[in-house]
């Protein structure tokens, strides 16, 4: 009887500490109103990244895809050779060159910051200045550029490519209803088509959809102060950015700031307006901790300077140490690289 009851005080006390553990899990997932209440706001000011950027106007095929990627990174859609979409876009680091300006084909620096091409199908218009509506019409733009792949014009990229014989299959494949497929702008749309798939989803998308402890405390915080400071004004969306123009320097002159190279007045140099000097792009903040330097000359390549600037700037706040490094901390959960096969140079020119 003795033994009956040692044994059955036993299970008892085996129980009680399964249930004790089985409390501490389910404590561990408890969301308190304060981590709720900034999910519910983070989910109403940001949206999670798509799959893909669609454009109806564009359709995605795999066909279409697997050509702008051999396009993307070929360098014969240079005049000499030397550059190709990938030079200045590196989709090795990030999209970008981490370079202030980026070297041309005939070893000549433009004056503006190659922004990253990761995400940038998802902006509302393309380049610092938005010259371009979307990705389909930015692509075409630095073949011809005289600084950046220096192509002399159009018919004669196209008439290089028809006389590659692997260029001819392809465009055929991609764009099987069109009687002359290898045109200039079917180039376009390739390359657009394969931008359109380098999407980088991060912790951060996993958490808007729901799942509060996809950011840790710290890297809550820094969201918090994200929203608190101010950043939201311009960058929201699902790219925490690319929607809108702001001018750069709404308390003071950017160029007081810090020693840029260059007297850029962004938009103006677009429109001749007077009220569009200094109006630049807001840049979409994915993977902007890797994405240095900063800015649209590339002026300051430390980002906690970057948003120390940004601060005084645009809101005329002089952000302490602690707030930058909790910004810097919420920043790094935006990025996520692509798959290592989009970064690959595809084995057809490999065998150039």
């Amino acid at each position: 009887m003795k033994r009956l009851m040692y044994i059955l005080s036993a299970a008892i006390i085996v129980l009680a500490a399964c249930n004790n553990q089985t409390k501490t899990g389910e404590e561990a997932k408890v969301i308190n109103p304060s981590d709720k209440e900034l999910l519910e706001r983070a989910q109403a000011i940001f949206q999670t990244l798509p799959a893909t950027a669609e454009n109806p106007n564009n359709p995605i095929t795999p066909q279409k895809v697997e050509l702008g990627k051999v396009l993307y990174h070929d360098t014969r859609l240079s005049k000499t050779g030397n550059n190709s979409c990938n030079s200045c876009h590196n989709l090795s680091t990030f999209g970008v060159d981490n370079l202030p300006t980026s070297e041309g084909d005939e070893k000549k620096f433009g004056d503006r910051n190659s922004p990253t091409v990761l995400n940038a199908a998802l902006h509302s218009f393309q380049f610092w200045d938005g010259r371009a509506k979307d990705v389909e019409e930015q692509a075409g733009m630095p073949i011809t550029n005289p600084i950046e792949m220096a192509i002399p014009d159009k018919p004669f990229l196209v008439n290089k490519l028809k006389g590659i014989k692997e260029y001819q299959e392809m465009f055929k494949a991609a764009f099987p209803n069109d009687k002359d497929p290898l045109t200039y702008n079917n180039i376009q749309n390739a390359i657009a088509a394969f931008e359109r798939t380098l999407i980088t989803p991060s912790a951060f998308d996993t958490y808007l959809k729901g799942d509060v402890h996809a950011l840790n405390t710290d890297e809550r915080e820094g969201l918090q102060q994200f929203i608190d400071v101010g950043c939201i004004q311009c960058h929201t969306g699902s790219n925490l950015g690319g929607t809108m123009f702001q001018k750069f320097g709404v308390y003071a002159d950017y160029r007081t700031f810090y020693k840029t190279k260059v007297d850029d007045t962004g938009k103006k140099m677009v429109t001749g307006q007077e009220s569009d000097k200094d109006m630049f792009k807001v840049p979409g903040l994915r993977n902007v901790v890797k994405t240095y330097p900063y800015f649209h000359d590339g002026g300051v390549a430390d980002l906690k300077e970057a948003i120390r600037i940004m601060g005084k700037a645009q809101l005329n706040k002089d952000l302490s140490d602690a707030q930058i490094n909790s910004l810097v901390t919420f920043l790094n959960t935006l990025t996520a690289d692509i798959p290592e096969s989009a970064k690959k140079v595809p084995e057809i020119l490999a065998q150039q």
